[in-house]
Formats: structure tokens, sequence, C-alpha cells
């Protein structure tokens, strides 16, 4: 299947590893060009070598930076000459702190990183594109199911999750689609750090596996294969919509 993907140009935001790093690759591998942006320009500019100097470029950019949108943008538009969509690929925040011990000044941290830097990228993504263009967020299954130890998450993704269906509802009439991505038990690094918290990370592993319809967890490149398809023309007719990516632990429908 052809996703039409063939030179168009994406902004992929915290691309240096994990989930956002495995939807650049598929993006590349089906013809698309990418920015990759990472908090140093040391791993920015190693994940775009891992992709091809002709297909990404890497830069430097925190999402909390009120800058960081405009960056991104113009990078793409001078390196590779348009800009047809961005995936806001929202950090997780610090995990395992018990709701009563977060403070004001965590919460804030966690709220200027999570929720208003992602709000900006896509604030300004949406005055730069046009008609086929796309805004994407990966959120979380929080937004659905609270996730015992991730109380910053818990807090403040679901109200991103509202916040992107207001978008599309909003840049609907201009062509532009908005969309969610709600990745589960993704294999990423990410991942075995929370795991571990627990003082048996295999054990754990094992235990939520079993929870999981399909037994297992999610490797990145099926999670890469799933933002690639949504991002492309292929998925016209597709927004507002929150995808969960996790192998069917969603209870919800």
């Amino acid at each position: 299947m052809d996703l039409g993907l063939k030179d168009r140009v994406y902004v992929i935001t915290g691309a240096t590893r994990g989930l956002g790093f495995a939807t650049a690759e598929r993006l590349v591998t089906d013809g698309a060009k990418v920015i990759v942006s990472g908090r140093t320009e040391e791993a920015a500019s190693a994940a775009a070598a891992r992709l091809g100097e002709d297909s990404a470029a890497g830069v430097a950019a925190d999402n909390a930076d009120p800058d960081a949108a405009a960056r991104l943008i113009e990078a793409a538009r001078s390196r590779f000459g348009r800009f047809d969509g961005v995936l806001i690929s929202v950090g997780g925040p610090p995990a395992g702190i018990p709701s009563d011990a977060l403070t004001d000044e965590q919460w804030q941290s966690a709220f200027e990183t999570v929720f208003l830097g992602a709000v900006r990228i896509a604030r300004t993504a949406s005055g730069e594109l046009g008609e086929g263009g796309v805004i994407g967020f990966i959120l979380s299954g929080s937004v659905h199911e609270p996730i015992p130890g991730l109380t910053l998450s818990n807090g403040l993704r679901p109200g991103l999750a509202g916040y992107a269906k207001t978008l599309a509802t909003e840049l609907g009439p201009r062509g532009i689609r908005v969309f969610g991505l709600l990745p589960g038990r993704i294999g990423t690094e990410r991942l075995q750090y929370l795991d571990s918290l627990s003082g048996d990370g295999e054990a754990t592993r094992r235990h939520n596996e079993s929870g999981i319809p399909l037994r297992r967890y999610g490797e990145p490149e099926e999670f890469g294969r799933t933002a690639a398809f949504a991002l492309s023309p292929a998925a016209s007719y597709l927004t507002g919509f929150m995808l969960p990516v996790d192998g069917g632990s969603s209870h919800g429908f």
C-alpha cells in the first residue's frame, strides 16, 4: 500500500530514540523527509545520521522552549523545502512518586514540559500548515485509564487529549487533521525503566504481559508503522481520534 509519503516533510519531536525515532525511521523508509529533535545537538545529529543525511536532519530543541516550534518548522523548510506535519512526542515526567509527595514545583515543571510545550508546538504548527497538514500527539493509555505510579502523566495527558480533540474540530474546516496515539506497553528504554522501579523488572514484565490480550509488549517498530499511517495522506479522512496502540490492553471501546 502506498501511503503517499514520498517527499513529504515532517517534524518529529523527541525522536532521538524510542517511539519518536521508530516513527521517523518508518517515515523515511516510506519516502518522507524528517526533522528530528532531541535535547542535545549530539543526540539529534546522531539520530539523523542513523536515518540518513539525505532524508533527515537533527535539531537540538526542548519542547518546553517557547522558541522550539518556530525553529523546527524553519529547519524543515530550509532543509527540505516544505512542512507537512508534526508528531509531538510528549516525554514522560518523573515516575514512581506518590501523589501526596509531589510538590508544586514538580507539577509546574511537568506542566511546562508535557502540557504547555506540546500546546505551543501544535499552536505554531497550526498557523503554518495548509490543507492536508497534520498534527499528531504521542500521549499514553493514561488518557483513558490512570496508570499506577504515573500521577503526573495521569493528571496532564487527558487534558492534552481534550486539547487535541478541540483543535481537530477547529482546524478541520481548513483541511488540517489532528489526532493522538495512546501507546500501551511498548518495549522502549523508558518502559524498561518503569518496570525496574518494582525491584524486579523481568518479573514485572511477565506480570504485565499476562494482562495484555496479545500476551506481549509491543515493538517500537509496530508503533512506528501505526504512526506513519496516521500521519500519511492515506489516513486523509481520519481526525479527532485517540488511537490505542496497546495490544488490546485498554478496557474501553
